[in-house]
């Protein structure tokens, strides 16, 4: 896996990669490199040393660097040419960083390989709204993707397979935020989200936030329960890839009960309220919410209980049992 070294002036560096692990969770080989107003060149060149050298692979590096010809670029190219399997970027951004974080999943892919996939990336991510204001020459080119309303298409018609792509399946009370819009997306490639809520797809306001906060190249839809079980059996839909959110298990077991073929869940988020015990650093569970999962569980369905690819999975079974036990003792 190539390692990644975060440079900047003062603390831009550390809070990327603070960032960085709240969206994609903890990840090895990445050591954070700052200049501090009291430090000289020597000492940044020393602390860059002394981060490389701390890598399972000190030759296969990524630099992530805030400036151009800034101190931190100028000494690590100082050292750049005894090294040609290293790689530098600036520029360094969150959406930079992200895609670097995704990238590297693949051990075959050097530093090299993943700058000059990168680099497009983390231009598209410098965007600006009112998309108005937006240079003609810089706006981005529409990706053509069929919508989910698709009733151009005759009835009938078969698409694919005629069995809609299920690539995730997340129950998560935050639906579409930055660690789905970022991590999970790239790591499924979908080219359809869709939130299955029959409270969210009566709200105008919720529903505008969710399909403006879809990442570039794939559509965001909002569906009620009954909506996500048509779609789920219309052969039209048989070459969609989508990724499924739900608000919550009670919603899911209804899609599920309804004829959608679902066969693993990712649970990434169940937040707590009145009457709702904590059996994860992100879910929470009331009797209602158990006896939910269990019938979903019972029903063949396997659990992958963890907010990023990142995280590790939690026991299904022993959550439960946590959950159990604290609610008796309420």
């Amino acid at each position: 896996m190539v390692s990644i070294v975060l440079a900047s002036h003062g603390d831009l560096a550390e809070g990327l990669k603070m960032t960085g692990s709240m969206v994609f969770g903890d990840q090895p080989n990445v050591a954070t490199v700052s200049l501090m107003p009291s430090m000289g060149p020597d000492d940044f060149r020393q602390k860059v040393e002394e981060a490389v050298a701390s890598f399972d692979d000190p030759e296969d590096v990524l630099f992530l660097v805030d400036l151009w010809g800034g101190t931190p670029f100028n000494q690590i190219s100082g050292l750049f040419d005894a090294h040609p399997n290293w790689a530098i970027l600036t520029g360094v951004n969150l959406p930079m960083l992200v895609e670097v974080y995704t990238a590297r999943f693949d051990a075959s892919k050097s530093a090299h390989d993943i700058a000059k996939h990168v680099i497009s990336e983390a231009r598209a991510g410098v965007r600006v709204k009112p998309e108005s204001l937006e240079p003609e020459e810089a706006k981005p080119a529409a990706v053509a993707a069929p919508a989910v309303h698709q009733g151009a298409i005759p009835e009938g018609t078969v698409l694919g397979d005629g069995h809609i792509k299920f690539v995730l399946v997340r129950v998560d009370t935050r639906l579409l935020h930055g660690q789905v819009a970022t991590t999970w997306t790239k790591m499924t490639n979908p080219d359809r989200i869709i939130v299955v809520s029959d409270a969210v797809s009566h709200d105008d306001l919720r529903k505008s936030m969710i399909m403006e906060a879809a990442p570039p190249g794939v559509k965001a839809h909002v569906v009620p329960v009954q909506k996500m079980i048509e779609v789920a059996k219309d052969p039209r839909f048989g070459a969609t890839k989508a990724m499924l959110l739900f608000e919550t298990p009670q919603d899911l077991l209804r899609a599920v009960e309804g004829g959608v073929d679902i066969k693993e869940v990712n649970l990434g988020s169940m937040a707590h309220s009145v009457g709702k015990v904590v059996v994860t650093n992100a879910i929470a569970m009331d009797n209602d919410d158990v006896e939910t999962l269990e019938k979903l569980a019972a029903k063949g369905i396997t659990f992958d209980i963890r907010k990023v690819p990142a995280d590790s999975a939690e026991s299904f079974d022993a959550m439960i049992k946590k959950a159990k036990s604290e609610l008796a003792a309420q």
